[in-house]
């Protein structure tokens, strides 16, 4: 009996080091496409998009989503989430509502009721898509381990990737991610039109730029936000077709998912100057060091107010 006690817990013990060595194998083969996490374990495209019959053709049930996987080939299902209202926000008040479009309704080919889902790029709809996945308490999680394949930098550990789950105690969900939406406007320090009854919240922070909230945003020659898109951090985002902001309904410098994140590309960002190491998707040079600056530097994309040239430091590049 003794023996046969031993000879179980070795085979325990071996399955348990095989499963680890397995785990260590997929998580590396993870980063070795630029796909990165969002290669699913070798699935690759068809994790999020299904070539055919749309989420019914990655083998989820769906509950007759008429629009079911007309746009992107969205292979995953929206139903739990269509209309939903969430309140995203960094300081415990609901200032930053999103509202989901709400499920079409269709007879003779002919849309009935709901907001439905336009285009793939509308801003609402990429969150709509996003959350398909990390929202994790209303939507199937499928293959997803609910934490970051890549460790966090400096401070170790990993961080969780199904939202919903990760909200505070006695907090409403999402009450403690970054806000996105119509209501999450980046302004400059002259504000812009925002919703009605709605003030910017960063806009003493924001760059020495113009425009803002329904006025797309430009900076001259001169000014420090220019500095540090040219020279300090060329890497940014800005360097592209306005910067990565959304539309909301008139609202057209909003933040949306794909403000930050590049969901195809885990370990470089690309830009008119160049490519950079980056990582979970960030869409800037994002490589967290000790006493390096290239994250400080992307938040600032948005957070002027904070950067270095908006205190008078002209010449404080990426390091």
């Amino acid at each position: 009996m003794k023996k046969l006690s031993l000879l179980i817990l070795v085979a325990l013990a071996a399955a348990g080091v095989a499963t680890a060595q397995i785990r260590s194998g997929l998580n590396s083969a993870l980063g070795a496409d630029v796909l990165g996490a969002h290669n699913g374990y070798g699935r690759g495209c068809v994790m999020c998009h299904a070539p055919h019959s749309g989420s019914l053709g990655n083998g989820v049930a769906t509950s007759g989503d008429p629009q079911n996987g007309m746009y992107a080939l969205w292979g995953q299902d929206l139903t739990p989430l269509y209309g939903q209202t969430f309140n995203f926000s960094g300081d415990g008040t609901a200032r930053y509502p999103v509202t989901l479009p709400t499920m079409a309704t269709y007879s003779n080919g002919t849309q009935n009721s709901g907001t439905g889902i336009t285009s793939a790029h509308d801003a609402n709809t990429v969150v709509l898509f996003c959350l398909s996945c990390h929202d994790g308490v209303l939507t199937n999680v499928s293959m997803m381990q609910g934490q970051t394949v890549e460790t966090l930098p400096v401070v170790g550990g990993t961080a969780p990737t199904l939202l919903a789950k990760a909200h505070p105690s006695g907090g409403a969900p999402y009450s403690n991610d970054h806000p996105v939406g119509g209501y999450a406007i980046v302004g400059c320090a002259s504000g812009g039109t925002v919703p009605t009854g709605y003030t910017v919240p960063n806009s003493p922070y924001s760059w020495d730029c113009t425009g803002g909230g329904t006025t797309p945003i430009s900076w001259g020659s001169s000014s420090a936000m220019n500095t540090f898109v040219t020279t300090n951090y060329p890497a940014s985002f800005w360097n592209g077709s306005n910067g990565k902001l959304a539309s909301f309904g008139s609202i057209v410098t909003a933040v949306t998912c794909t403000t930050c994140h590049d969901q195809h590309s885990m370990t470089r960002y690309s830009n008119s100057t160049g490519s950079y190491n980056t990582m979970f998707f960030i869409n800037g040079e994002y490589t967290p060091t000790t006493g390096g600056n290239s994250v400080a530097q992307f938040c600032r994309n948005c957070h002027g107010g904070e950067s270095n040239e908006m205190h008078g430091l002209m010449s404080v590049p990426t390091t």
